[in-house]
């Protein structure tokens, strides 16, 4: 996973091509189904392997909205108004 590209995608077994939301933490990020953007998983990177965890749309939000908090606080940012753009775009 990495963290620097605006744009990073990874294939699910089951659910095909996900595109990466946001970072979670340091080793977790958000991932939804690139097509219908409503199924949600948090990726987590352990060494050579990913876990893939699926959560709800509510969580899903929830985590975005945290991050989106944690950018404000930090002051303007490119990356605050770009995930403030994928916010509305996913769940408005």
């Amino acid at each position: 996973m990495n963290s620097e590209s605006p744009e990073t995608y990874i294939n699910h077994p089951t659910w095909g091509l996900l595109y990466r939301i946001c970072l979670v933490d340091e080793s977790q990020e958000l991932f939804t189904t690139l097509y219908a953007q409503r199924l949600f998983f948090v990726v987590t990177a352990e060494g050579k392997n990913m876990k893939f965890q699926p959560i709800g749309r509510t969580e899903a939000r929830m985590l975005l909205e945290t991050r989106l908090r944690n950018l404000r606080r930090s002051g303007p940012s490119f990356e605050y108004d770009q995930l403030q753009g994928v916010f509305q775009r996913t769940f408005n």
